[in-house]
């Protein structure tokens, strides 16, 4: 299925049934009193939550979403039946606004939320409702009140504890299908990842954790260039950035290039992004003459404490699973 994370869709609620005019019609009975029954009322729009999605795919071509109209009450007072709720499923972390306006009406982020986006109209009262001491005989009822219809943006952003930031190619993908049962497409070329991937990662102590991966970032991504850039809303929502290098490509003369280009360019995109707590790892440290880089890149950052290992072969990973559990513990 393809990720979809951007929608626009028009929600209509049903509209309220006609109220009825009627009068008692019996056998023996010469002037029988109103007897019009109520119309039913339309159905709601209902916004729900459903754990199991995770991209709005399914409203890329469902342009028009509408709840069933109520019935026309009848005669003998019968009313008519409510319309049909329409229910929208969708997965967690949907931001649902106004399309036309831009004004946020809900977020969605609690597994239970639910939320009546376009409420039915109401059904019409009978004539029987209109019946007095001084008017027993009432020859008018009520339409109902037509239903609400609104054009609706959704945007997802993923919810997750922690986020994968680094250049194409850093290991990302290798390290989340290494400590999460996500299995995304890996090789050894940039932007292999070409979407969002979110796995839950379950340590050795503490709660389970989702961690998402994003395609690598690039020199001018906040500008828009390269794939990145569409997706880092996507970590907006993260506790953690876990910051992945591929040592083998840092020069020793000037190591911290990636590292700033990166940062720099989180900075750019968003301020709160970029003093997100970061953990830095350097990986690909099973390949050769990896060790003299590593230590230049750490002798450049000082304080800031970097982890080291390599999401291929294991080596330091159960580590690094470690410290995020106890920092999101903390947190």
């Amino acid at each position: 299925m393809k990720f979809v994370d951007e929608a626009i869709i028009t929600v209509k609620s049903g509209d309220g049934g006609r109220g009825c005019t009627s009068f008692r019609r019996e056998r023996y009975i010469e002037f029988g009193g109103p007897d019009g029954g109520d119309g039913g009322d339309g159905g709601h729009v209902i916004l729900k939550i459903d754990q199991s999605k995770r991209t709005l795919f399914d409203y890329r071509r469902q342009k028009l979403l509408k709840a069933k109209n109520g019935e026309s009450g009848q005669g003998k007072q019968k009313h008519g039946k409510n319309g049909k709720n329409c229910t929208i499923t969708l997965p967690p972390g949907t931001i649902v606004s106004n399309a036309d306006t831009n004004e946020i009406i809900v977020d969605l982020t609690d597994t239970e939320d639910e939320y009546i986006i376009a409420r039915g109209g109401m059904g019409g009262r009978g004539n029987k409702r209109f019946a007095s001491s001084t008017n027993r005989a009432p020859r008018y009822s009520q339409p109902g009140l037509p239903g609400i219809e609104i054009h609706l943006k959704l945007e997802l952003k993923l919810l997750a504890d922690v986020g994968l930031v680094g250049l194409p190619n850093a290991g990302k993908s290798t390290l989340i299908s290494s400590i999460s049962a996500a299995r995304p497409k890996i090789a050894d070329y940039p932007f292999t990842t070409l979407s969002p991937i979110l796995g839950m990662v379950e340590p050795p102590f503490g709660e389970p954790f989702a961690v998402a991966d994003i395609p690598g970032l690039i020199e001018g991504a906040h500008e828009g260039i390269g794939l990145g850039i569409s997706f880092l809303k996507h970590i907006e929502r993260t506790g953690i950035l876990v910051h992945l290098i591929d040592v083998s490509q840092i020069d020793p003369e000037s190591p911290l290039t990636s590292f700033n280009l990166i940062n720099n360019e989180l900075s750019k995109y968003s301020q709160s992004l970029a003093q997100k707590m970061q953990i830095v790892v350097l990986n690909k440290m099973d390949l050769p003459d990896t060790q003299e880089k590593a230590d230049a890149f750490q002798n450049a950052l000082k304080d800031i404490q970097v982890l080291t290992l390599s999401a291929a072969t294991g080596k330091g990973v159960k580590d690094l699973v470690k410290l995020l559990s106890s920092k999101l513990t903390k947190s």
